[in-house]
């Protein structure tokens, strides 16, 4: 007994030995880079241009409707607005209303960089309008914000881009690879028209770009546990959608006579049973990227977690899937958004129809959710796919790759010292269309975003800060001098 005491006392300490070792020895992922100087931008003019953009109510409708006269307008105000990029770019216009734009590199043998952004936006909600501190069309100037429907998601996307252009044509630089702008006019319904159309076209063309980026990360404040300061969250790769029609059948009739359970009493039980029973939770691609970005930046107690997830993967999972937040990173998720049933209060329906939203986390498949809600739910219920924007989930970018590190080293030339990490992207992006093109695909604008302003993407007051707003220009510039000047040496930090 004494002898398998000590075995096991001599295994802990090697085991404590072991992760104190590893937590101690973890290396940092960021990169040390000097701050760049020669980019300056006017903030206020610029913050004029964004809100005047703003102004133009590029509305997506549900039913495909398209706000023409507002598009046609908003593309004439670029043309105004941004002479240097209307006579060195060419411009065309894809699928009625969504732009393409190509700036010749003085080396066709190199593959192009393609910066990505929308131009439209999602209605106001009605009976919300009140409720905006300013017109959300208004697109006012105040209190150091550019307020209004666009500021954040995503039209400080397509005028920041538009923007660095501009500086850099003034500043006479000249690309070496190609770069192209694609800016579409349905992004919020799904892109089936515009970047469907737009990828269709360049892969036609045999466009293969090295770097693609798009919307979808952004620059978070006090939002990452254990990081003090701002986290530039880039994603390498985003969750797929996929909605299920759950139908169940009753016998019907007078509902003083009721069987034993209803069309709505089935349908409630299978709903509760999918809501009880997720799909598992796992710590791998992009998440695992993520945590092995974060881990060395961490105090030690998140540090020792995260650098060992070998050991400590379930204690990490049980506490992540806590939170929605943290939950959504870690699974597919599962949400009931429709219950629709009855006609009258002593009627009882002869059916009840449900629909379920998942986002698909990668590694996982909307034929695998399809056979987990089917085992799920059981015999009775019928389930299909429903609704217009179901996708795969993303392939996801490589981490290890040079334009990964270019995307991060400029964002430390413009935010010094800020900590850069891969993420996984619960929304979707026009990217979806664009996976065939190249394997490099990057999802992140930075824009500041704290706790408190997540309300604000697709909700009221939608902002976006006049200084912020001059660095998204200053990074979007950076990373087209990084990507398609010429790259540079970068070292390891620590």
């Amino acid at each position: 007994m004494k002898r398998i005491l000590l075995i096991l006392g001599a295994a802990l300490l090697l085991l404590v030995a072991v992760l104190l070792v590893r937590t101690a020895t973890v290396k940092s992922r960021q990169i040390e880079v000097q701050p760049v100087t020669d980019l300056t931008v006017d903030a206020d003019a610029a913050a004029q241009r964004l809100a005047a953009a703003i102004r133009f109510p590029t509305i997506s409708h549900e039913d495909g409707r398209v706000e023409a006269a507002a598009f046609q307008d908003l593309h004439r105000f670029l043309e105004q607005s941004f002479p240097r990029v209307h006579a060195s770019l060419v411009r065309e216009p894809v699928a009625g209303y969504s732009l393409l734009y190509t700036w010749k590199g003085t080396d066709p043998r190199l593959p192009p960089i393609l910066l990505m952004s929308h131009m439209d936006v999602v209605p106001v909600e009605p009976g919300t309008e009140k409720d905006w501190t300013h017109p959300a069309f208004s697109g006012v100037i105040q209190d150091g914000y550019i307020w209004g429907r666009g500021a954040m998601d995503d039209k400080s996307g397509v005028l920041g881009i538009l923007e660095a252009i501009e500086t850099l044509l003034a500043k006479g630089f000249q690309p070496e690879r190609t770069v192209l702008l694609a800016f579409g006019h349905d992004e919020e319904v799904g892109g089936r028209k515009g970047a469907a159309a737009i990828a269709a076209l360049l892969k036609q063309r045999g466009v293969r770009p090295e770097l693609i980026l798009d919307e979808g990360g952004a620059i978070v404040e006090g939002m990452v546990p254990g990081i003090g300061g701002a986290a530039a969250m880039v994603g390498t790769a985003e969750k797929g959608y996929l909605s299920v029609e759950l139908v169940a059948r009753g016998e019907g009739g007078h509902s003083s006579m009721p069987p034993s359970q209803t069309a709505i009493g089935k349908l409630s039980a299978a709903v509760a049973r999918l809501e009880e029973n997720p799909m598992p939770a796992r710590i791998d691609g992009v998440s695992r990227d993520t945590f092995e970005y974060l881990a060395s930046e961490m105090p030690f107690g998140s540090r020792l977690v995260l650098s060992n997830l070998w050991f400590f993967s379930p204690v990490a999972k049980r506490q992540l899937t806590a939170s929605p937040a943290g939950n959504a990173r870690l699974r597919t998720t599962t949400a009931a958004t429709i219950f629709q049933a009855g006609v009258k209060e002593n009627v009882l329906p002869q059916s009840a129809r449900g629909v379920v939203n998942f986002r698909i986390l990668p590694g996982d498949s909307m034929a695998s959710v399809l056979q987990h809600v089917r085992d799920t739910v059981g015999p009775g219920i019928q389930v299909k796919a429903t609704g217009t924007s179901n996708a795969e989930p993303s392939k996801t970018s490589d981490v290890g790759a040079p334009t990964f590190t270019i995307v991060q080293r400029s964002l430390g030339e413009v935010f010094p010292r800020i900590i850069v990490a891969p993420n996984l992207l619960s929304g979707g992006t026009d990217t979806k269309h664009y996976g065939d093109l190249s394997p490099n695909i990057y999802r992140f604008m930075p824009i500041r975003v704290k706790e408190e302003d997540l309300g604000r993407f697709h909700g009221t007051n939608e902002r976006v800060g006049v200084q912020n707003y001059a660095e998204i220009v200053r990074f979007y510039a950076q990373l087209v001098r990084n990507s398609a000047g010429g790259r540079r040496e970068v070292r390891p930090m620590g």
